[in-house]
């Protein structure tokens, strides 16, 4: 396990981090690999490492063999009040606010031990589920089938906030036409940079007005505080929202579509029955 992460990182910092072991524990693992195989592995290149061709040549075997034998050493009955682990996951604030923190209680009291440890959307959360660097994706797209399983959650509308003396508040609904005509602050998820308001608008989307786009769900409530700006948001983030800052809260127009969210992982993870556990618990409580 330590030379894989080693080899997959590069980094005796990053892999200790990993393993929850101190540096120079991973130090001198690293040191008694190399008279162990007989080269160095990991060599300085610029400021960081790199693989020799020995480290290359292990690198792709060893992460098959510890997906093909996770299964075989995890105990016949998985006991949550046992589990003592880190669970890596991506997902945007919104959806740690739809689907974890929901969770979270219920993680904590049946399995104490356990802990997430989430990070941002970035182009190459898929590679990291491939990898192991992450065990599940929280995901607001259409997923991949041919790269992840998945496991649907719900379906979200959207709903738009605006300050509560704006001309729009007192409508019991607002059309098309009444929602571009004002400017608006965006959205956008993630490295990928995904707007799910400008791909449902199609040939309309470039007459919305955008003043600022940002790409947090939290901070975004900030900015139509004193101005005429429209947030366009997911129903449970929107209502939450509204209520925190005193916002009035509308439908958004039914051209502005909904979408689906999911949870994602990868094979390696498809038989492990931890993961298997913390995908129930997330799914019931979202």
């Amino acid at each position: 396990m330590t030379l894989s992460i080693l080899l997959q990182t590069r980094s005796v910092s990053r892999a200790a981090q990993r393993l929850g072991l101190s540096q120079p524990t991973v130090s001198r693992a690293l040191g008694q690999l190399r008279q162990l195989l007989a080269d160095p592995l990991l060599v300085r290149s610029g400021a960081g490492m790199t693989l020799t061709r020995r480290g290359v040549e292990l690198a792709q075997p060893l992460e098959d063999w510890l997906a093909l034998t996770t299964t075989m050493l995890e105990p016949a009955d998985f006991a949550p009040e046992t589990l003592d682990r880190v669970f890596r996951m991506a997902a945007t604030d919104y959806g740690v606010l739809s689907v974890l923190s929901p969770a979270l209680p219920g993680i904590g009291a049946a399995a104490p031990d356990c802990r997430i440890d989430v990070s941002a959307f970035s182009e190459d959360m898929f590679r990291k589920l491939a990898a192991g660097e992450l065990d599940l994706v929280i995901y607001g797209l259409e997923p991949d089938l041919s790269l992840a399983h998945s496991r649907h959650l719900f379906r979200e509308t959207q709903s738009l906030i605006v300050r509560p003396d704006h001309p729009l508040a007192t409508q019991n609904s607002v059309t098309l036409e009444d929602y571009l005509a004002w400017p608006h602050v965006a959205i956008s998820i993630g490295e990928p940079h995904v707007d799910h308001v400008h791909a449902s608008l199609g040939d309309r989307a470039e007459e919305r007005r955008v003043m600022a786009r940002l790409p947090y769900f939290y901070a975004a409530p900030d900015l139509i505080g004193a101005s005429d700006a429209i947030l366009t948001m997911p129903d449970r983030a929107a209502q939450r929202f509204a209520r925190s800052h005193g916002f009035a809260c509308l439908p958004a127009p039914q051209e502005v579509a909904g979408f689906d969210y999911w949870l994602l992982w990868h094979e390696r993870s498809a038989r492990d029955p931890a993961t298997l556990w913390l995908i129930e618990m997330l799914a019931a409580a979202a």
